[in-house]
């Protein structure tokens, strides 16, 4: 079967795997850490999750409730959960980026309508496959990702597919850091990135990766705007053509998510002002965000995210009534019902987990009563 290629065979078919899963430590992640100048901020910290310490019936449960907000994984067919499943994760929070080290035995996964509509996650997701295979489908075209392959596609749209027993880098940005190119990346969604800009972009992350664990703060900003013009480049270089309603909803969307993310705080945000300032009607504007459970809900969420965000950054010291008066909620009650629902945690138990940790805000994470999940991960990112 030709790598990088698209195709109609079916995503979620058995694929057979091999029956060991190697256990080592990332062979990416340095054995030493360098020494670092005295001014430097410490290095940034590593998030975890392995299944490998659990009773092999409990691993593949563990691996669902961790990938949960993000997409909902099944095994293969013929696999049973008594068989164990061997996964293990390590996260880096970059500022708005978060990169991810995985290893996961094969399975299946699923993002549909009714996870969209409940989730805040809209993120681009760039995957660099490291072994393995992965074919992900998007309205009905299935795409192959060969070991060496670097995988592009948006978090904001349903997909479906499976993969081998793989390992991989993915990186998650954040939709509002590339919204000014917002049309040319879901023009090039559900795509192998190809070309001499793929190469680089693909030679930087594993050049980056050797060297996660030595990062200091003050590094990331530069490594932020790299990797984004990076992936604008090797999107723009593997662009399809597509009809031209196809791009002109695609722009609409892209107006509408910057006049969001430039008036968040507003009191005039509302759906009426919203249609004026883009020049669509109702009808126009709630097809935009269905998948997102409606243009409020959108606003709703990525109010929350911000709110998220400001309580974590320790050079914030509003309190939290001002906080929730910014996100849009008059009643401080009513925030916190809110805030909980979305993050499981109260808006105080994110300030205090912040006093607690004395590092800047792109280095925390939360935690949720019911363990770390990928979604915690990323709710820091943008």
């Amino acid at each position: 079967m030709a790598t990088g290629s698209e195709s109609d065979d079916d995503p979620a078919a058995e694929q057979e795997r091999p029956a060991h899963m190697e256990r080592r430590r990332w062979p990416r992640e340095p054995a030493m850490r360098k020494e670092r100048p005295p001014h430097a901020s410490p290095a940034l910290e590593p998030l975890r999750f392995s299944t490998q310490d659990l009773p092999p019936a409990e691993q593949f449960q563990a691996w669902r409730a961790h990938m949960a907000p993000l997409v909902d994984v099944h095994l293969p067919e013929g696999k049973s959960p008594e068989d164990g499943f061997l996964a293990e994760q390590t996260g880096w929070h970059l500022g708005d980026i978060l990169i991810v080290q995985q290893r996961a035995h094969a399975h299946r996964y699923i993002r549909d309508q009714a996870m969209l509509r409940s989730s805040p996650i809209d993120h681009w997701n760039v995957c660099l496959q490291r072994s393995g295979q992965a074919w992900t489908e998007v309205n009905r075209r299935v795409t192959e990702t060969a070991a060496g392959e670097i995988f592009f596609m948006s978090l904001g749209s349903p997909y479906r597919g499976r993969t081998t027993d793989t390992e991989a880098l993915l990186v998650f940005l954040p939709y509002e850091m590339l919204a000014r190119d917002a049309s040319l990346l879901q023009s090039a969604g559900n795509t192998v990135l190809s070309g001499s800009h793929a190469e680089l972009l693909t030679g930087y992350l594993t050049g980056l990766e050797t060297n996660l664990g030595n990062l200091t703060i003050e590094e990331v900003p530069r490594i932020i705007q790299t990797i984004g013009d990076m992936v604008v480049a090797g999107a723009a270089s593997s662009t399809r053509t597509d009809t031209g309603q196809n791009q002109a909803n695609m722009g609409l969307m892209e107006r509408a998510h910057r006049y969001i993310h430039v008036n968040l705080h507003s009191e005039n945000l509302t759906p009426d002002v919203m249609c004026r300032a883009l020049g669509i009607s109702r009808t126009r504007l709630y097809q935009l965000f269905e998948a997102s459970g409606g243009v409020l809900n959108y606003i709703r969420k990525r109010r929350l995210l911000q709110a998220y965000a400001d309580l974590s950054n320790s050079a914030d010291h509003r309190p939290i009534s001002e906080i929730a008066e910014a996100a849009g909620f008059e009643v401080a009650a009513n925030f916190t019902r809110a805030f909980i629902h979305e993050f499981g945690l109260s808006p105080r138990e994110i300030r205090r987990t912040m006093a607690t940790q004395h590092r800047p805000a792109p280095a925390i994470h939360s935690t949720r009563r019911s363990g770390k999940t990928i979604g915690d991960w990323l709710a820091l990112t943008g």
